[in-house]
């Protein structure tokens, strides 16, 4: 086999895949025990799962796409599987703390947002750092 292209990025989709199928198959759950097919029914904990599930929707694609076009932009680094760890455990801790964990859905959410932030961060500085690297060449 020859060498992967994209490591991080393509075990962190699969982890984010999932992830999805996880927090599906907790909704499905809820909805087999309270007998509701279509909507939420008003149901709070079919609510609550739903929503868990529509927020990792909402950030897993721009992370996945963060990651990808940093490690295509840097190589793949030891760093970046850290914070794809970091980001995979945020979207296992967050619902688990909207089914009643508290805790779980501020870490989940709060490591979320610093795991976007910080790849948005770094993303948007690379042709700056890159622009930096093609001056010293040109210098010399």
């Amino acid at each position: 086999m020859e060498a992967i292209i994209l490591p991080v990025t393509i075990v962190t989709a699969a982890a984010c895949a999932f992830v999805n199928i996880w927090l599906a198959v907790r909704i499905g759950a809820v909805r087999r025990a309270e007998n509701i097919s279509i909507g939420d029914g008003g149901n709070s904990r079919l609510i609550a799962r739903m929503r868990a599930q529509l927020n990792f929707a909402e950030y897993a694609p721009i992370v996945l796409i963060l990651m990808g076009l940093i490690e295509l932009a840097v190589g793949t680094e030891t760093w970046l599987w850290l914070v794809a760890g970091a980001f995979i455990t945020a979207r296992i801790l967050h619902p688990i703390g909207m089914d009643g964990w508290g805790a779980g859905r501020v870490i989940g959410i709060a490591l979320t947002l610093l795991v976007t932030i910080g790849l948005a961060g770094y993303a948007a500085s690379i042709p700056f750092l890159a622009l930096d690297d093609t001056q010293t060449i040109v210098a010399q």
